[in-house]
């Protein structure tokens, strides 16, 4: 390993595997992982509720590339909140924050990884999750170019069989339209903002483009497109199978470890273990792009001597922060080992929609102070402003709506 002063870390990702990095982890944490949840809460409206939380994420999307533009950095919310804050101590805070949104998203994934690997072993799910988190945490610290290769050809995949589930179920007669339909009036609009607050835990990812700037080749060009078009990507693949779903069953039918298991069979008539080894790959490659991500953030955090030095040190071999690496394999084995999955998406949507709220506040502070050159994006001086209030209006509800789980 690399002692003393950090080196810096290789420029190897394309544009295209920096979309396909960012559309990885959103895939599989919100389909394969809280379709179910997310339609018991909204009912017929949890397609809205997708649209809703992507305006929420294309806010602050377009902040973040703006934001990259001028500072390509790992680490990026933290470097974006000491740039307009000027305050080290909020930095820290920041990028403290988005490992733990990373250390517990990838921990969600890992539960819902157990839930379906029980279909091929009837093992304890400890033994699952432990071992995914260390098979995870062994091929992010081989190298960033194995890394996001393996998230290419995964995202491709899923992305594939998503599409082939959107056509079949547009063009089928859904089995269950007439059930789902008389449920329907057991919700009404009034669902959809709680419904919002849990998918926009959906998009969770796009964010993890700005931290892997410093390994992208052109990066103040290809993180603003990538982080806009995984963004509209998902969104689209998203609202569609909400609405197969929803189409097809009701949200009863859907309260199951393994939700996507059920509508890839009724919809596609697929074996229940191919749609278990799809799902299985889904999680496993937005918990890599969570590991990346987080351990990136480490990274920059100690080589701007925020945290030890240690979690700056680089690998001869491989380029990677090891050290940093392991500290976040462990962290998420330990928390999808204690804390249930609907509590670890809360969380984490609840630690990002307040970095958030600061990321948006800072290019503020920095286009009112006319420090940024216009030079690159530039997104309209209201995306930041309401970016931010509707970060805030969010994380208010999740504080209430985490009270309230709690308290039950």
């Amino acid at each position: 390993m690399t002692h003393g002063s950090p080196q810096a870390l290789r420029r190897v990702v394309t544009p295209l595997q920096l979309v396909l990095f960012g559309l990885g982890t959103m895939l599989g944490a919100g389909i394969y992982a809280l379709i179910g949840e997310i339609t018991a809460i909204a009912g017929p409206y949890a397609p809205l509720a997708f649209v809703l939380s992507a305006a929420i994420a294309a806010l602050t999307g377009a902040s973040y590339g703006e934001l990259a533009t001028h500072f390509p950095k790992s680490a990026g919310e933290a470097v974006y909140i000491e740039a307009g804050f000027g305050l080290s101590w909020l930095a820290l805070l920041a990028g403290l924050c988005v490992i733990v949104s990373g250390v517990v998203s990838s921990a969600a994934m890992l539960k819902s990884f157990a839930g379906y690997a029980a279909d091929f072993a009837a093992i304890e799910s400890w033994l699952y999750i432990l071992g995914a988190a260390l098979a995870i945490g062994v091929l992010t610290a081989t190298g960033i170019q194995l890394s996001v290769t393996v998230v290419s050809a995964i995202t491709l995949i899923e992305a594939g069989v998503l599409v082939l589930i959107i056509a079949l179920g547009l063009t089928a007669e859904a089995p269950d339209t007439r059930l789902a339909v008389a449920h329907s009036d057991a919700w009404s609009m009034a669902a959809v903002l709680p419904a919002v607050l849990l998918a926009f835990y959906a998009y969770i990812g796009f964010e993890d483009i700005v931290n892997t700037a410093e390994e992208v080749i052109n990066p103040r060009r290809a993180v603003p497109l990538a982080l806009m078009g995984s963004i509209l990507i998902a969104t689209i693949l998203y609202v569609l199978v909400a609405w197969v779903a929803t189409r097809a069953f009701t949200p009863a039918d859907l309260q199951m470890a393994a939700p996507m298991r059920l509508i890839f069979s009724r919809v596609a008539d697929m074996p229940g273990l191919w749609v278990s080894a799809i799902a299985l790959l889904a999680l496993t490659n937005g918990a890599v792009v969570q590991f990346v991500m987080a351990s990136r953030v480490l990274y920059g955090l100690a080589r701007d001597r925020h945290v030890p030095a240690v979690f700056a040190r680089l690998s001869d071999r491989t380029g990677t922060p090891v050290v940093a690496t392991a500290a976040i394999t462990g962290a998420a084995c330990l928390c999808a080992l204690l804390l249930p999955l609907d509590q670890l998406a809360r969380i984490t949507s609840l630690v990002l929609l307040v970095v958030f709220a600061l990321v948006n506040g800072a290019l503020l502070r920095l286009r009112l102070g006319k420090t940024l050159e216009d030079k690159g994006f530039r997104a309209p001086l209201w995306v930041p402003a309401l970016g931010a209030l509707s970060a805030l209006f969010f994380a208010a509800l999740a504080v209430g709506d985490i009270a309230g789980t709690s308290a039950h």
